[in-house]
């Protein structure tokens, strides 16, 4: 964490690092991870309301725990901006990251590719091999997801790129 700023380095230290090297394939072993999981995000979500930084919600699409889904949002220029999250859990988790995808603002960032997966290669891809199996899904949406949001959404808005919702439907009522 050397380098980080100190907010960074606070909200980090308060979700809990994982134990359970496991993947989806690997039994009940991975029942045990996807509890670690749950955990990390259960303290993530507790921190960030207790901060007044409510930002995404998120669940098990499946009964395996394999496929997620859910919405995130960013406030720029005090409005909201919502998306839907997906994502599925690789098969070689927790080596691999799982790879985050905003589709309905596919092709409207170089950041992005195929289907509306944002791209962490450069920056997050490393953080979480050096820290693998300890880092979870809650890591991958503090570390990966939220500054991309905060780096990419007021560049898509000030170009216009995207709109908000109300600006949709006033120019659709017009």
């Amino acid at each position: 964490m050397e380098g980080w700023d100190p907010n960074t380095k606070s909200t980090l230290t308060q979700i809990p690092l994982l134990t359970t090297k496991a993947g989806p394939r690997d039994g009940a072993a991975w029942t045990q991870r996807l509890k670690e999981e749950y955990k990390a995000l259960i303290a993530y979500t507790q921190m960030n309301k207790s901060k007044d930084n409510d930002w995404f919600r998120i669940s098990a699409a499946n009964p395996e725990g394999t496929r997620w889904t859910g919405k995130c949002w960013y406030v720029h220029n005090l409005l909201k901006y919502e998306f839907d999250l997906q994502f599925d859990i690789p098969v070689t988790y927790p080596a691999t990251a799982p790879e985050l995808e905003l589709p309905e603002l596919d092709g409207k960032t170089q950041k992005m590719y195929r289907g509306g997966k944002i791209c962490l290669t450069v920056h997050f891809k490393p953080l979480w091999a050096k820290n693998c199996p300890r880092f979870g899904i809650a890591h991958a949406l503090c570390l990966g997801l939220a500054p991309w949001l905060a780096a990419e959404i007021p560049i898509l808005v000030d170009s216009g790129m995207i709109k908000h919702k109300d600006d949709v439907a006033t120019s659709n009522e017009s």
